[in-house]
């Protein structure tokens, strides 16, 4: 997810790859903030990591992903060329966590819609091959989570983009969270969306009471109505009404091992 880079990059999946070569590609680009996309962009080529920034729902970066997938693959292609091989397809698995849009982007890539697509995490159920007609075939699987998140961000940043199933949730905690996190990196944009004046000074759960009464949430004797609060406020964002907005910064994961911490690149790993 390109809102959180590091925080969304499951870190079984480098184990699990083993020496097969891997294409990341950061989703719902649309979402994030362009000049923090391009810290990342930079962070990855400093690695050497081979990244795409995408978006399904916009198409951007879509027709760059067939010839990433040929340059990361060059040796099998050659090994394919020296027996004879010629015009096989690729065959690549797109593997990430819930709900960060692997069903929208196979979509996107084969022209049809041949895996079923919801804003919810846990739609995708099976595995299932499908052949995109430009050369790769791809294996669509569900988002998977791994089991224990070394650092609480990690966890609170899956929740607030939505990877986590709501249900399972404390929804006006994450929105309480999520306040805190954009008055430190966008007290602007959440200031603009709500009229809240400077946010600055004020704690998360504050400025998720102003956003709750200046919407006119409001229950009997005046109390913040803080479910329907919690749900408009995370349901904007990730909608992406507040602004574009990334979550984490390349320098906060510097020095860390990503395979420990949790941290690293994201989203989907051919």
């Amino acid at each position: 997810d390109a809102r959180i880079p590091a925080s969304s990059k499951n870190p079984e999946l480098n184990r699990l790859a083993g020496n097969k070569p891997v294409l990341t590609l950061l989703a719902k680009s649309s979402l994030a903030d362009p000049a923090a996309s391009e810290r990342w962009k930079k962070h990855f080529a400093d690695e050497g990591r081979t990244c795409l920034f995408v978006d399904s729902t916009t198409g951007y970066g879509i027709n760059s992903i067939a010839p990433a997938v040929r340059e990361v693959m060059a040796e099998k292609l050659k090994r394919y060329e020296s027996k004879g091989m010629t015009g096989k397809n690729l065959r690549v698995m797109i593997a990430g966590i819930p709900n960060v849009g692997k069903s929208s982007l196979i979509n996107r890539l084969s022209g049809g819609k041949h895996a079923k697509v919801e804003d919810r995490p846990g739609v995708t159920r099976d595995k299932q091959w499908i052949n995109t007609g430009i050369g790769l075939e791809l294996l669509d699987t569900p988002g998977v989570l791994w089991p224990k998140f070394e650092d609480q961000t990690v966890g609170e940043n899956l929740a607030v983009t939505g990877a986590i199933r709501g249900e399972i949730l404390d929804t006006e905690r994450i929105a309480v969270i999520l306040c805190g996190r954009l008055r430190d990196r966008y007290p602007e944009l959440i200031s603009a969306r709500y009229r809240l004046g400077d946010v600055s000074q004020l704690a998360g759960w504050e400025i998720f009471g102003l956003v709750g009464r200046k919407r006119g949430f409001l229950i009997s004797g005046g109390e913040i109505d803080t479910e329907r609060t919690a749900v408009m406020l995370l349901d904007e964002f990730r909608g992406g009404k507040i602004g574009r907005i990334t979550l984490e910064e390349p320098d906060a994961i510097s020095g860390k091992n990503p395979d420990e911490t949790g941290n690293g690149e994201g989203s989907a790993d051919a």
